[in-house]
Parts: structure tokens; sequence; C-alpha cells
């Protein structure tokens, strides 16, 4: 599984009194080998979420912004996700920032925190902090001074540099290849698959594919089925065009004419042999050159605007869209959004009889928050999330908002 990594300091060494469980860290990457994680920048902290920082970590936060249940201490374990544990101490675990600033004197780097460290939830005149568990004076690290209060030491770790994510990262890893969209139809005059051998109507991992079309951009391709538009459900403006994702397939040897006996020349189509296959493919469908791979970090967060859209689509064709789902957004890049946002969802309120008046009126209940969305692809017009949490079923249409 990919990993964070704190470029500047040795894996193996840590502050013994920092806190690293502050932020959120989570590494996405299409077909990422972990090792290139290594090579990757730190995480950049913004300017705001610095600020909230040095502001709460003056007192911690109040009592009213913790869970309602929020434990005493917590154990990093493997499997953790730091939503997880956000949602243990914090009522909107998206609020990193003030689980980070609860303590800023204890905090090295707040983009990384690993199985095995403890946290504890002091509480005090009506606000809460966030600290690490110490050890004993002589144990491994922390010496105590004439107050008790033990004092930062670099020591040695036994931790073995795999920083937990931000959420479940099986959730969303098919879908950075699954969920494509495209700003125009270009998948219209892409390289096409027109035949196979002994006309197979479908094809799987080892076979080959016979395609028409440039293929002269890459060798590794990966295939399509025919687009289908993306419209904002109150507009009708085209967002993009959404492209279901096939599998992978490797150019062998490209398009070629030849000549026959009677002298007329004949095109021999390109010759391809399928890598991979997630959904089944065959005659007709699309050819798109495999992109460079990106390894990107980001954090969940909530917008710094403002921001209100639509659900354009549930991603498979569903009516309806649960938790762990993912849905196609109608805002995108241009409106502000970004990766790692956090966008709160709303249930129309219902119409009803008002049934205690002669009149028998009809009315209109209020807008329900009743759910989660966290973004982690986005596009220039429309966006991808992922349904972390959900209390009724979530529709084409349905609205969602800033947290």
């Amino acid at each position: 599984m990919p990993f964070c990594e704190n470029t500047n300091i040795p894996r193996r060494t840590m502050l013994g009194l920092s806190l690293r469980a502050a932020g959120i860290c989570l590494l996405s990457a299409t077909g990422a080998a972990p090792a290139a994680w290594a090579q990757t920048a730190s995480l950049p902290i913004t300017d705001q979420q610095r600020a909230t920082a040095e502001r709460v970590a003056q007192a911690g936060v109040a009592l009213s912004e913790l869970a309602p249940n929020a434990p005493d201490s917590h154990t990093v374990k493997r499997g953790d996700t730091l939503w997880d544990i956000s949602k243990l101490f914090l009522s909107d675990p998206w609020r990193w920032p003030e689980l980070w600033g609860m303590n800023r004197e204890q905090i090295n780097n707040p983009h990384l925190i690993y199985p095995g460290q403890t946290l504890m939830l002091v509480k005090m005149d009506g606000r809460a902090q966030l600290q690490m568990a110490q050890q004993r004076a002589g144990a491994q690290g922390g010496e105590a001074d004439q107050s008790g209060k033990l004092s930062p030491r670099v020591r040695s770790s036994d931790f073995d540099g795999n920083a937990i994510t931000a959420i479940p990262l099986n959730l969303i890893e098919p879908f950075l290849n699954d969920a494509v969209v495209f700003d125009t139809d270009e998948l219209a005059s892409a390289p096409r698959i027109v035949a196979t051998p002994e006309g197979r109507v479908l094809l799987s991992r080892g076979d080959l594919a016979y395609a028409r079309g440039d293929l002269s951009q890459a060798t590794d391709y990966r295939v399509f089925r025919n687009t289908r538009p993306l419209l904002d459900p109150s507009t009708q403006e085209v967002l993009g065009f959404e492209a279901p994702y096939l599998g992978t397939a490797e150019l062998k040897q490209g398009e070629q004419s030849t000549e026959l006996p009677d002298g007329k020349a004949v095109i021999v189509p390109a010759t391809l042999v399928i890598k991979a296959v997630r959904q089944e493919i065959g005659v007709g469908d699309r050819l798109s050159p495999v992109p460079q791979r990106s390894f990107t970090r980001y954090v969940p967060h909530s917008p710094s605007a403002p921001i209100s859209g639509q659900i354009v689509s549930i991603y498979g064709d569903g009516l309806n869209a649960g938790q762990n789902q993912i849905v196609a957004l109608n805002r995108g890049r241009r409106d502000g959004i970004e990766r790692g946002h956090v966008l709160a969802l709303w249930q129309s309120g219902r119409s009803m009889v008002d049934s205690t008046s002669d009149k028998r009126e009809v009315i209109r209940l209020p807008d329900e928050r009743h759910g989660v969305l966290f973004v982690f692809q986005v596009y220039e017009r429309v966006s991808y999330a992922l349904i972390i949490s959900v209390r009724a079923p979530v529709r084409a249409g349905d609205r969602f908002s800033q947290p």
C-alpha cells in the first residue's frame, strides 16, 4: 500500500513527543509502486490550516466540539484511518486543523500518524487538548524535568514508516482508473478495435485484438466503451463525457499496408494484446494512451468558500446510491472544487398536507442534511466523490454544499 513519508526526518527516527496524528494524509496513484512515494515532496500546509491550528493551540477546543463519546485515549492500530480516528475525537472528522492544533508544541509533522502511537484526550476548564501518551522516564525517550513534564528528545522508533491513510484506499483505488471523464468527446475519433481472432465476441487477458486509428502516440493503451454525456441536472449543460473503463492493451505491431497477388493494396490493422480486463472488451471499443503516472497527496478539508451543486449521476448506472458508492458532481475545477474537499449531502424536504389545518394546505418540509461526500477526482466541469456516510438513498439531482 502507498505510504506517506516525511522527507525531512529519517524513517525510523522521530521526536518522542511529536504528534503526527493531527493531519490527514491520503495517497492516491494509478498503479504506483510503493517505493515511488518516498520521492514525493512533503505535503504543504495551507495558511488557513496553520492559522486555525495556531488559534486552537492557545487553549485547545471547546468540549462541545468533541465527539459525544470521545475516548480518553486511543492506540493507533493497523487498519485505522485518520477519518476513523478523527471521528473518535471530533464531531466533524474533516476538521483536522482543530485536531492538529490541540497541542501545537507537540506537533512535528501533522500529516503522518503511525500504528503503535497512543493519543490521549486531556480535558480542563471546559477545553480539551490531544496529547501523546508519554513513556515513563528512562523508557524509550522523554526525560522529566523538575515539574514532572516530559521534554522532547530524539529517539529511535519501532514504527515501520507506513503512515496510515485518511480513508480506506480500497474504496477509491479502483475508481482512479475506472471513473474517467473527458472534457470533449475525443473518444469518438480515437483508435478503435475493429476485429478479434476467429471472430470472438469478447476478449480476455492475453487475447489479441486488431485496431485501426492513430496508434503512434504510445504502446500502452486504456480501453473504453463509447462515452456518454454527463448533463447538469438543472441547466442540461454538457459537463463532460464519461467513459466506462474496460481494461488495458499493449501495442505489438502497428497498422501496415500490403499488396495482394492481384496487385491491390490492402490494410493490415494494428495488433494489440489485452493486458488487463475490468469489463468485457469487444469490437467497437475505443483506445486511449495510458496517462503518465501522477502521485497526488491531499487532505480532507472543507471548501474555503460557499459552494453548492447537484449529483449528476450514480457511477455504474444505478438509480440509488449508498455508503461507499461513487457519484458524479456538477461542479469541478472551474468552480473551485479540489481533491480532498468534504461536502454535505442534502435530502429535499418532502411535501405533505397540513392535517392540523382546516384549509388542508400543502406544505414542504425543510431540506435535511443526511450524508457526507469526499471528493477524490476532479475535472474541469465535473468531479467524482465517495459517499462517506449517508442516512437515506442518494439519487441524481440531490443537492450538496460545503459542510
